[in-house]
Formats: structure tokens, sequence, C-alpha cells
């Protein structure tokens, strides 16, 4: 599998701390390569190289980062229909994403999964899941094994403001609450559930849904991954240390429509509010300005980064396209744990 070695940018004067500098370098890295794999699945989306469906997580990036910047390696994840920023935050490769979302046999579930089943067990990454909420019992399935092993790994639940509306979150939230279970359940509220505005579908604060079984409660700005950031490591660190469960509700948008191909996006939403979300509260654009702003990188040096980004999804994109599909005497395999 080709991969791309990232160099070090040249930096400029600046006070931060040299460990601080580094993890906000690594983030505003990370959410380019999710911004410019997704822009790559929607051109290979229109141009019919790709199957199924497509959900693209641009313009909530710094969620996925914010919140995997603060877990181990061997700490659980669970994501959703929209999960490849969460699957690329985690650590999964890009050039095995782009394989499975193209059908082909290096993909994660060998081709078998596509955009919204990816899984990588190497990663802690127990799965995407296309129905929504579907992932919520699995986390804590996942925090619970954790806590009767007697181990410290943690569980963190994606999921958006449509699964507020599911009963199987709130089971599994009174369940951890008495259990006091590490798992971390973060909730990407977009505005929108499909095509309607969650305050059509949503009745009273959403923190105050978690709030009613007991669960530990914040509430961030989505799109500056400083904040989700410094907020999911207070999480993480009284879940692994055993204080039980969290709810963090992150405000955030996806640029795109509710999945490729969303003709009625106009109707549900206005193109000065999108203009606005774009132009204003791009989370790339509000790191670079405070990358800038604290002498830790410049403008040159943060093209240096994407241009290392864009080198390394092209290489992807073009190992999964050269990839072979599965072998058709394969169907009946990996059909069943």
């Amino acid at each position: 599998m080709t991969q791309v070695q990232a160099s070090r940018p040249t930096r400029k004067s600046h006070s931060a701390p040299a460990e601080e500098r580094e993890r906000f370098l690594s983030m505003y890295r990370q959410m380019v390569r999710i911004r410019l794999f997704e822009e790559q699945v929607n051109d290979l989306y229109k141009t019919a190289r790709m199957p199924g469906l497509a959900h693209l997580y641009s313009g909530e990036e710094a969620v996925a980062v914010g919140v995997c910047a603060t877990l181990r390696r061997d700490d659980y994840i669970t994501s959703t229909h929209r999960g490849h920023g969460h699957c690329l935050a985690k650590g999964a490769s890009i050039d095995r994403m782009f394989a499975e979302l193209l059908g082909k046999a290096p993909g994660y579930c060998r081709g078998k999964g596509g955009s919204m089943h990816i899984a990588d067990q190497d990663t802690g990454n127990l799965g995407a899941n296309a129905i929504v909420g579907g992932s919520a019992g699995i986390a804590t399935g996942a925090a619970f094994a954790s806590k009767m092993r007697g181990q410290d790994r943690v569980a963190v639940c994606f999921f958006g403001d449509g699964a507020l509306g599911q009963g199987l979150l709130y089971e599994v939230m009174n369940m951890a609450s008495l259990w006091k279970l590490p798992v971390i359940y973060v909730c990407e509220n977009n505005l929108y559930n499909e095509y309607t505005h969650y305050t059509e579908t949503t009745a009273g604060a959403l923190t105050e849904r978690a709030k009613a079984f007991g669960i530990h409660t914040d509430a961030v700005d989505g799109q500056d991954v400083r904040a989700v950031y410094a907020a999911a490591r207070q999480l993480v660190d009284r879940a692994r240390g055993g204080d039980g469960p969290a709810f963090l509700l992150c405000d955030t948008y996806r640029f795109y429509g509710h999945h490729v191909g969303d003709i009625q996006r106009t109707y549900y939403r206005s193109k000065e509010e999108e203009e606005h979300w774009k132009t204003q509260r791009d989370p790339l654009i509000l790191l670079g300005q405070w990358l800038s702003a604290e002498g830790i990188a410049g403008e040159s040096d943060l093209e240096h980064l994407r241009d290392e980004a864009r080198a390394e999804v092209e290489a992807g994109v073009r190992f999964a396209l050269d990839a072979p599909f599965p072998e058709l005497s394969e169907v009946d395999q990996h059909v069943y744990a």
C-alpha cells in the first residue's frame, strides 16, 4: 500500500509549548486529510466509479479529530453512516478506505461493507453503522467488556442528532450510568435530521436527555478542534479513571447534502446559511488562523501540509482503482462472525 511520509514544515517564532504545537499541527494535517478524502469520494461517486451511497463528513472534521486525538490506539470507537472522518481520525489508512468504498478486495471488509460499514479491529474501530443510533449498543457493550475484564480501555460512540430519537440510545445510556461504564456518547449536531431541522423533530434541550440519566454532560463548538479536544480529554480521562460515562454535544455542520446527489438541499436550507458556515465556520480555516496567530505555522507551512495530504489521497485513489475485486468464490464468506 502506498503511503506518503509527512515532513516537518518550517516553523516561525512562537511561545506555545512544543507538545502543543505538534498536537495541533497534527490535528490540522488530519482534518485536511479527511477533507481531501471526502472531496475525492464526491468525485468518485459522481463519476459512477463508486457503488452504494456516499454520506460526506466535510465540515465536521473537528469533531472526529478532536475526540480521537484523546484516545489510545486500543480504545474503541463506533461510527455512523457518515463515518469516513471517524475511521480516518482513529487511524485507518487512506488506501484501504478507498479500496473498501470501491468494493475492492484490499478494503477493510474486503470490499463487502462499503462506505457505511467500515471496521478496523487493529485501531479499535468496531465499525460504522448504517442504522441511525445502531452503534450505541456496540460501544456500550465494548465499555462493559472493558470494565468486566479489568481493563482501562474507553469506548466512544459517535452519532448524529437524529439518533436522539432512537430508543436504543436511552436504554444503553441508562445501563452505562447504572454500571459506571467507560463510554463517551458524542452527539454531532449538524442541525439536520436528513432534510429536517432538528428543532422540528427533537423537543427540549439536547443535553438534558443525557442529564436525565445522571450522565456527566458537556457541550462545545464542534467547529473548534481545540475546544473539542479539551472537552474530550477531560471526559476520556474521567471515564478511564472509573468515573463513568459522559455525553458530549458538538454543534457542527455538514457542507454537503445528506448524501451525495441530495438534490433537495436548497429546499431545506438556504444558500446563505451554507455560505456562512463554509466561509466563517470552517474548522480548517479556524485552526489555520489560530496556528498563524500563535506563530506556529504560516500559510506556506499549511500549504505544505495540504500538498502532502493531497499526494497521499491521490496515491490512495490510484491504489484502490488498480486493486482487484473480491473473487466470486468468496461471496458467502465473512457473512457471519
